[in-house]
């Protein structure tokens, strides 16, 4: 972690309520997923070419939906008033003003149509993308749709991986299972078979299946990603279906403890997906050499969580930015001692583990 991140940790770690740091920090079980996330990354090393780079590098990406300035994308993460008053709208304008799309989630403490107000209010152009769980009942599903469409999100990131919730031991020894007073999850308020006004609760269902996906791809035009995707079969079964982008990810370590790092999925899933579509990368990134691994390892873009919220609870918008200016600029950075002009000179040959030959 980068001198920025880790001071950004530690006042983050200072001013939040201790039950909700370690709702933000922790994970499933013994946490040793939420480590190796960050482990593997230092299990692998860059190998630069020389001579070859050039003085401006060019790190825009198109991602299904929206063209970003560089291939980092907001992750989808709760609860962002819990960390500052202004949450999820601050969120949103520091990834606007960055010019990197923003993954809001369904549990955010702000309604979407807020949040894709407050990141073009900052900047018309900007991207917002809606996360999104398939609920057991169709008719919730689509309503959320409907209003990640009418709020102008350009694309639905589709979590996978929580058919049940995750055992994370330090909320249950908190007794973190509710908001507080006064808070909610916005986007869940007034769906169809809930109380008036009220809100309703992300239901998981181990019964929900690929059939569940193809009517969501029926029900919109929207570009819709996969998130959670470990396994080759499953990002060759996605992309058969007519997704639109997979992403690789673990949910941060948070649902089951005993999964591969990320990054060390990354590889097969790539090569299953074979350019098809765009793969992304969520969990474990924290630094610039980080983004131009998984790139050369044959991501096309890294999703950021728990930094943002670190930036976040330690100086609200100007924490946000900072977290994003501090990884983008750590990025360029590493592109140029790679020797590389742009994100496509990022190929397989320049990642060895450490203390390996080419």
């Amino acid at each position: 972690m980068t001198g920025v991140l880790a001071a950004l940790h530690d006042r983050a770690r200072e001013v939040l309520d201790p039950a909700f740091y370690d709702y933000v920090a922790g994970g499933a079980g013994r946490e040793r997923v939420v480590a190796e996330n960050e482990r593997a990354f230092d299990r692998l090393a860059l190998l630069p070419r020389v001579l070859r780079g050039s003085s401006v590098r060019d790190t825009a990406v198109d991602l299904p939906g929206a063209r970003a300035t560089a291939p980092v994308v907001v992750a989808p993460t709760a609860f962002h008033r819990l960390a500052h008053p202004e949450g999820e709208t601050a969120t949103a304008r520091a990834a606007a003003a960055a010019g990197v799309v923003l993954v809001t989630g369904m549990a955010a403490t702000t309604a979407v149509a807020e949040v894709t107000a407050a990141a073009r209010a900052e900047d018309p152009d900007a991207a917002v993308w809606f996360q999104l769980y398939l609920h057991p009942e169709p008719e919730v599903t689509e309503c959320l749709v409907r209003r990640a469409e009418y709020a102008g999100c350009t694309a639905l990131v589709v979590t996978v991986d929580s058919p049940v919730f995750g055992r994370r031991e330090r909320d249950l020894r908190n007794g973190f299972t509710d908001l507080p007073p006064g808070y909610a999850a916005e986007n869940m308020r007034d769906l169809p078979g809930g109380p008036p006004g009220g809100t309703r609760d992300i239901a998981m269902s181990p019964e929900l299946s690929w059939e569940d996906l193809a009517r969501l791809r029926e029900m919109t035009t929207l570009p819709v990603l996969l998130k959670g995707v470990l396994h080759p079969a499953d990002a060759r079964l996605a992309v058969e279906l007519g997704v639109d982008g997979v992403v690789v990810s673990n949910h941060g370590g948070r649902q089951c403890d005993a999964v591969p790092a990320a990054v060390d999925a990354l590889p097969g899933v790539a090569a299953a997906v074979a350019g098809r579509v765009p793969v992304l990368l969520d969990g474990g990134v924290r630094r610039g050499t980080d983004v131009a691994i998984a790139l050369a390892s044959g991501a096309t873009a890294v999703g950021i969580g728990r930094p943002v919220l670190w930036g976040l609870a330690a100086d609200g918008e100007a924490g946000v930015r900072r977290v994003l200016e501090t990884l983008l600029d750590e990025y360029d950075h590493a592109l140029a001692l790679c020797g590389a002009r742009g994100n496509a000179d990022l190929t397989a040959d320049l990642v060895v583990r450490r203390g390996g030959a080419p």
